[in-house]
């Protein structure tokens, strides 16, 4: 039997109730079942996930599902878990909160099959709010709680700066057996923030020439519950950003951890000349939470323990 051109991968933790909503997305697709695979990978999951997947490859015989348990806590393990159980010619992770339009896996194939270097694409990410979108948000904040992510229109090669998150970009296998898999020091572990693996993976493969580009019609979209709209929840996952620079940074080496403590002096300044321009155009609120994310991720990237 032939393997399929994707594997949608989907790492999942202690998220039943979105859980289920993400695989009918996928199971919605106008995409021949027999071109893609489902592999969902349990990090330790307490509530009912195991059921809710079974459940649902009872009632979907047609899809091709694995199920798997990966037992090293940490979305790192997860997903090099799902690489290595993938086989798909091409990897598309989700997370665990999000659905996608059914046309997503029709159109990464006409991606790929128009831009046959391409090893390497970001999606946009639509936030869904299930609660009132607090004010304080601005564009440079909302990217790190919802993870919004739009790059126009038309498909275009992404910046370096602009590199995606994984649970909205799709690969070539074959980069993971060439460049090597997530770095399991980084990333979250079961309640924790910490980060910075997607980072690093999408650093690597840009320092070694590999190209992204967006495909604006391939959407996504991830669910904001209320519990990411608090003060405390942005207290945490900032000040995790910091620990998580620190961490990366240092097993690099030194110089790129003093490299990057000198550009957080760059971004107080940027930060402060944004504060002034909200509080010129009384929208405080947005301008005191940029302050406050600069604080608490120089904070993190200084002392270094989550």
């Amino acid at each position: 039997m032939q393997n399929p051109r994707f594997s949608v991968v989907i790492c999942t933790y202690n998220r039943a109730k979105y859980l289920s909503k993400t695989l009918e997305s996928v199971a919605e697709q106008v995409y021949p079942p027999e071109k893609f695979e489902i592999v969902v990978v349990d990090n330790n999951s307490r509530d009912n996930t195991e059921e809710v997947v079974f459940i649902f490859r009872s009632q979907n015989k047609h899809l091709t599902i694995h199920y798997l348990k990966e037992q090293r806590q940490g979305i790192s393990f997860a997903r090099n878990s799902g690489v290595t159980a993938a086989e798909g010619e091409f990897i598309t992770f989700l997370d665990d909160d999000e659905t996608i339009g059914s046309n997503f896996l029709s159109t990464l194939d006409v991606f790929f099959t128009e831009y046959r270097d391409a090893s390497l694409c970001s999606e946009p990410v639509v936030p869904v709010y299930e609660a009132e979108k607090p004010g304080w948000l601005s564009p440079f904040t909302m990217r790190l709680i919802t993870g919004a992510y739009d790059k126009g229109i038309r498909i275009k090669a992404v910046k370096a700066g602009d590199y995606p998150g994984t649970g909205h970009a799709s690969f070539r296998k074959s980069l993971f057996t060439k460049y090597g898999g997530f770095n399991t020091e980084l990333g979250r572990r079961g309640n924790s923030l910490l980060g910075a693996e997607d980072k690093d993976f999408f650093l690597r493969l840009l320092q070694n020439g590999i190209k992204c580009y967006y495909v604006p019609e391939a959407t996504i979209y991830h669910y904001i519950p209320a519990s990411k709209l608090t003060t405390d929840f942005f207290t945490r996952i900032t000040y995790a950003i910091g620990v998580s620079e620190r961490i990366r940074t240092m097993s690099e080496s030194r110089f790129s951890y003093f490299k990057r403590l000198a550009s957080e002096g760059f971004k107080w300044i940027a930060s402060m000349l944004l504060f002034l321009y909200y509080l010129a155009t009384f929208r405080y609120p947005k301008g005191e939470k940029l302050l406050q994310f600069r604080y608490y991720v120089t904070r993190g990237l200084l002392r270094g323990k989550s």
